[in-house]
């Protein structure tokens, strides 16, 4: 019978993995932590027997079964985000039973064999692969597809990554161009490739990811996206949500086509969008503003609760239509006002600190700018950079500088002789426009969305595209909870196994979030005192889970002739609350 050992802490009292003997008596130290949390969510999902189905027969130099490996690897992003090389350290300190694994596979588990878990997920990696895993997921946990989201994401690399500058083939599958391309990560010095999800508007759950060359730019993967999202929902009324690069007469074209609906973000550079500002600018009362709602934020001070205003959404009167002949719908967002006013600034400021450091050095003395064209695409450059053309209006000054040296070499004496060499010399003036700026800072807060969906209203439409980023949620769970990048991998093969791992991290990590915010809804419960001080969390993210149950660890002490005898920590109430939200028995942590 397992026996409980008292250990409130959540330090650990015993280094994990450790071993002791004493008069025939050996104690074994292992951690859990959340581990059978993430276990329940795995099973359910079924990944383990769908990778065993899609991978390719292991060969004698792996020693590991793949799929375990490749868990092993899902299981240490989630807890620890340990690289490659680390892996197998990590995982020793844990039981092996924690990983579905023997105590001698558990010492195979080393970063050359897990790179080969990664060669034979490459070997196996197609739509049919990711189609199964989410089909499970959308099955078992009841996934709303009625709203779709889509958006990409730089992955950036640091490294020449020569030999994979461009696309190539190994062992009969494409392999993709790491490669210079427009960055999110706003690291244009930094090779990348492109990382595309698309995201369920029930709970943020991902259901479909492709990884892409990093020259690639989103108006062309949409088509593709859309067709596999089609088979997976099995009909194509679904809503599609994405940003302005949705926006071609193409991409919508062939969405509409399929009896699809799409809304997105119309590019400010249609035509349709410059019209409406140049009317809103010239009669500014021909524009008639209807309010759609107001978003408040609850602020507790003193005891006492208020109400702050965040932000006025309002639609225009009329309802416009593109040259496509699909819905066009103007907003005003007074939240959008302030953030545009700011983002302004910001950019002349920065505009402004360019053209002085230009300046200075067109006025030194090694300067290179003695052509006016240089100068003019410098100071071109800089505008462009900061959309500002219209703001800052910039003069270039021209000038003659003479200059003397002598005529021939040696001593100057009163008979020497000068040449004189007139040579261009350049600065430049700038100053704001307030005329500019006023007519500017009048169409704060505007922008147009563009949608097929006839039946639905301006507000449902807006509230639909609101949600988009719920998908920026999850790249920022990618890059700071999971840490994508950066990747510690030459081979571009095991770079796209593991981008797909991490795309069953995020399933993962999402499920458990929703899970747990779904039962705590279903059993009436607001929040769960899971910050610092016992202070009250409304919606649990995974991370405070999985600290939640940090330190929880696992003793098996065996006496001679006899079973072993199991000591667990002993769980916390609210440890024990969440197990039984998550529907999951206490019996996995080995009571």
């Amino acid at each position: 019978m397992a026996k409980k050992k008292k250990q409130r802490s959540r330090k650990r009292s015993v280094e994990p993995g450790h071993l002791a003997s004493s008069s025939g008596k050996t104690l074994r130290t292992y951690d859990v932590g959340a581990l059978p949390i993430i276990n329940r969510i795995l099973e359910r999902m079924r990944l383990s027997d769908i990778l065993k189905q899609c991978l390719p027969t292991d060969d004698s130099r792996t020693q590991l079964p793949t799929q375990r490996g490749l868990l092993v690897l899902v299981r240490n992003i989630l807890i620890a985000r340990e690289p490659v090389y680390g892996v197998g350290q990590w995982a020793s300190s844990y039981a092996p039973g924690l990983f579905d694994m023997w105590h001698h596979e558990m010492e195979r588990l080393n970063d050359d064999r897990v790179g080969r878990c990664l060669d034979r997920l490459f070997d196996a990696l197609d739509a049919d692969l990711i189609m199964k895993v989410v089909r499970q997921v959308i099955d078992q946990f009841q996934i709303n597809l009625d709203e779709l989201h889509n958006d990409s994401t730089s992955v950036s690399f640091y490294g020449a990554y020569s030999e994979a500058e461009e696309e190539g083939r190994v062992r009969g599958r494409r392999t993709l161009a790491i490669t210079f391309g427009h960055s999110k990560d706003h690291r244009p010095d930094l090779k990348q490739l492109l990382y595309i999800l698309t995201v369920s508007n029930d709970g943020g759950v991902p259901i479909y990811f492709t990884s892409a060359n990093g020259n690639t730019t989103d108006d062309t993967t949409h088509r593709r996206t859309w067709d596999l999202l089609h088979q997976l929902v099995g009909r194509a009324d679904f809503l599609y949500v994405a940003d302005c690069k949705l926006a071609t007469s193409e991409n919508m074209n062939y969405i509409a086509r399929q009896q699809g609906r799409f809304i997105t973000l119309l590019p400010r550079t249609r035509k349709e969008d410059q019209q409406f500002r140049k009317r809103l600018l010239k009669k500014p009362d021909s524009i008639r503003w209807d309010e759609l709602y107001t978003v408040t934020k609850e602020i507790i001070t003193k005891g006492k609760v208020f109400r702050q205003t965040m932000d006025r959404l309002s639609v225009s009167e009329e309802e416009m239509t593109s040259s496509e002949g699909y819905r066009l719908l103007w907003y005003h967002s007074s939240k959008k006002v302030d953030r545009d006013s700011q983002r302004r600034a910001r950019q002349l400021q920065r505009a402004t600190q360019e053209l002085m450091e230009l300046r200075d050095r067109l006025q030194g003395p090694k300067t290179r700018f003695r052509e006016r064209s240089k100068v003019d695409a410098a100071v071109q450059e800089i505008l462009e950079k900061y959309d500002v053309e219209s703001l800052l209006p910039v003069d270039v000054l021209e000038q003659d500088k003479p200059t003397f040296r002598q005529a021939s070499k040696g001593r100057p004496g009163k008979d020497t002789k000068y040449v004189k060499k007139v040579k261009k010399q350049f600065d430049i003036s700038w100053s704001v426009d307030p005329i500019r700026v006023a007519e500017a800072e009048s169409l704060d807060g505007i922008f147009p969305l563009i949608t097929n969906a006839k039946q639905m209203t301006a507000e449902e439409v807006l509230r639909a595209y609101k949600r988009q980023p719920i998908i920026e949620k999850r790249f920022s769970q990618l890059k700071t909870d999971f840490a994508v990048a950066p990747i510690y991998l030459k081979s571009v093969t095991r770079i796209q196994a593991l981008l797909a791992v991490y795309f069953f991290v995020l399933i993962v990590q999402t499920l458990l979030e929703r899970e747990l915010r779904q039962a705590m809804e279903r059993a009436g419960i607001e929040s769960l005192p899971l910050y610092p001080e016992g202070r009250a969390c409304r919606r649990p993210t995974t991370r405070k889970i999985l600290d939640l149950f940090d330190g929880v660890q696992r003793h098996e002490l065996t006496l001679p002739g006899r079973e072993p005898e199991v000591m667990v920590t002993d769980l916390s109430p609210l440890q024990k609350q969440v197990l039984r939200l998550l529907g999951i028995s206490e019996k996995s942590y080995g009571y």
